[in-house]
Formats: C-alpha cells, structure tokens, sequence
C-alpha cells in the first residue's frame, strides 16, 4: 500500500476514538489507546502480495471443480464427489437453501472477493489510479470477507473423513489438493488485506461512519430469531443414515455422543465446541452485552469489547457441522446399502449461524464506550 506520509485523524470503528496516526515503517501497526484495537498496519509490498496470491487462488480454485474432491470404497463399492456434485445432492434432496449457502460460501463468495480485489488493486499497481466505482467495491468486498468459508469447508471435511475410515477406504482427487491451495493462498491473500491502508491508496473516505440509530433494536431481533431457530436446529436431526434399510436419525448432541463412545474423542470435542458450545456461548455473550448497552452500562468496558470481538472471530467456525453433513451427504448415496441424507436441523442450525453473524455485524460496539466517553465530554 502507499505509505502514509503525514499525521492523520483516525475514527476506531469499535469505540469512536480519534487517533492521530503517524507515519508508520514497514511492518509496524498501530492500535487504539483506547480499546487496544488494531487500526491498521503498514506493509509495503502489501499490494504486490495481495495480487500475486489472489491470482495463484482463483487458479487453484478453478482447477478444483472439474476434478474428483473425493472418493471411498466400502465392501467394493465405490463412490466419488467433485464440489459441484456436493452442491447438486443437496438440491435433489430438496435442500436448495442448505445447496445455495454452500455454493455461496465455498466458491461464488470467495470468487467475489478474490475478484473484487484485483478490480481494486490492478490499476493501482499498473496505472497508479484506483479504478471507477472503487468505493461500492471497496464496500461490498468488505462486507463479503466474513462470509467466505473455504478454510471452515476444508476442516468439515477433515472431520467428515475421520467419521469415514472406520468404514471406507478413502482417496483425495485432484480436487481436494486443489482446494486446500486455494483455502492457503485465500487465506494469505486477505492477512494482507488492510481496510485503512486500502482506502488510502484508493482516495477513499475515512471518516468515522455515525452510530446506528437502531443497533439495539436490530441486534434484538437477529438474537431472537437466532434462539428461536436453536430449537429444532437442537431437537431435530440434522443427518439421517440409512443402513441396510433402517434409517438411523442423529441429532447434532446424538452425533457428539456417538463419536465419543467410539473413542473419536477429538473430533467428537470439535463437534460439540464448533456446534453446541459456541453457538450458545455466542448467543449468551451478544444477549448480555445489548443489555448491558442497552441500560447503559459504564464498567467492564475492556472486557466487553474482549467478548465481542471473540465472538465475531468465532461464530462463523460453527458452519463446520453443516459442511460435514454436505460432504457426507455427497459423497455416501448407495441406495439401501448405505445412505445418508441431511436432516431438517441442517438448514435450522444454518440459520441460527447466519442470524447470530448478523447480530454481531449488527451490534454497534461503540454503544460500549459512549457513556464513558459523554462523562469525558
């Protein structure tokens, strides 16, 4: 990115603290004395990165859907996916939403992004001006990061494996080698990503954005969707296996249980962090907090703005039991043999997913600081 020259004003989008920024040296960051919150960080060859892997990750991840993703063989039976595949079962199974989530997730998302950046960057780096549009761009890139999922689908998969060698032999296609180079060099491409610095070398307004009038309100409604959908996303199976003809139902609590007592007890911990734990420990979090934001409350300031940011880091992690039941749902279709079919659950835990996503988005952290900051008024 281009290198800040003289001193500006810099708005924290988390407390609503004005920051006078110095130049910053190659590799140094700089972080509100406020809430501790990194503002931004300087690296010069930023943009030379960011086009070098994007580039290399549209690549992989073109070459990772025309190839086989995966395969097994039980009882000398074989069966094979490619990505796309997975997207498909779903759809005949009348599970479009579940289908469409995944497609956006895994590949339309993360193509966007990865696009969306060299429209950005390219021009900087070749003609040295931003490109037209660049501020709608700069905002939908930005609002799409949290939603690519590549890295949290390949882990699904790790899991959706371990849950298979005790009954197939398993072998990784083109596709999958294919895809993790892809999650890898996606993954690098947006560690480089800089909002600050990116709007600099854009001309791009970097003024604080004015505290929502309805953050509360909004975040209540998401909350409440979300503990409403917990309900069957909780009670009712979210996978159904069909062995032999006997269907056997298994809740995501029943799943858990299940690769306990087969002594699977790491991705049986994975399972209930990803799914149960997090999503409940997410949902507690946001509630107390717009509570606390919404009395107006004037302590713990540091401590909340700790358990936001937690929860904006981790909510997204909980998609990984919903890719498990994709990959497995693709990948085992061998009529009464064996079978597995996604459960209504799916679709209700991707739910409670999303809305809490939301509800974090929508939470105006600064509500935190701001009878703090009227008291220094």
């Amino acid at each position: 990115m281009n290198k800040v020259l003289a001193d500006q004003k810099l708005h924290c989008h988390e407390c609503a603290q004005t920051v006078t920024l110095t130049p910053l040296a190659h590799k140094q960051k700089a972080h509100c004395p406020r809430c501790d919150l990194k503002l931004t960080s300087y690296h010069q060859y930023a943009i030379d990165i960011i086009i070098a892997c994007a580039l290399t990750a549209l690549i992989f991840l073109a070459a990772a859907i025309p190839f086989n993703f995966l395969g097994f063989n039980a009882r000398g039976q074989e069966q094979s996916m490619d990505l796309l595949l997975s997207v498909s079962t779903l759809i005949e199974h009348d599970f479009f939403l579940l289908a469409l989530l995944q497609l956006l997730a895994i590949f339309a998302i993360p193509l966007i992004v990865l696009l969306g950046l060299l429209y950005l960057l390219l021009p900087l780096k070749l003609f040295n001006k931003p490109p037209a549009a660049s501020a709608k761009v700069f905002n939908v890139v930005n609002a799409l990061i949290p939603w690519s999922m590549a890295e949290i689908f390949l882990i699904g998969t790790l899991v959706s494996l371990v849950k298979l060698t005790a009954m197939a032999d398993i072998q990784f296609g083109i596709s999958f080698y294919a895809y993790v180079l892809f999650a890898l060099f996606m993954t690098i491409t947006l560690a480089y990503v800089d909002n600050h610095q990116l709007k600099q070398a854009l001309g791009l307004n970097t003024k604080a954005k004015p505290p929502s009038q309805h953050s509360i309100q909004h975040t209540w409604a998401l909350l409440i969707t979300a503990l409403i959908l917990y309900i069957p996303a909780s009670f009712l199976p979210i996978m159904n296996t069909r062995l032999l003809g006997q269907d056997d139902p298994n809740t995501i609590m029943g799943g858990v249980v299940t690769l306990w007592q087969h002594g699977d007890y790491p991705i049986a911990m994975v399972i209930f962090i990803a799914s149960v734990f997090i999503p409940i420990a997410k949902l507690a979090i946001l509630i107390w907090l717009n509570i606390t934001v919404q009395k107006g409350h004037d302590t713990l300031h540091k401590e909340r703005i700790v358990l936001y940011r937690i929860t904006e880091f981790i909510g997204r992690w909980s998609m990984i039991d919903v890719f498990v039941v994709a990959i497995l749902v693709s990948l085992i279709q061998l009529g009464n043999t064996m079978s597995i079919y996604p459960g209504p659950a799916a679709l209700a835990f991707s739910g409670v997913v999303i809305t809490t996503m939301l509800a974090a988005n929508t939470f105006d952290s600064t509500l935190i600081w701001s009878n703090s900051h009227n008291k220094q008024q």
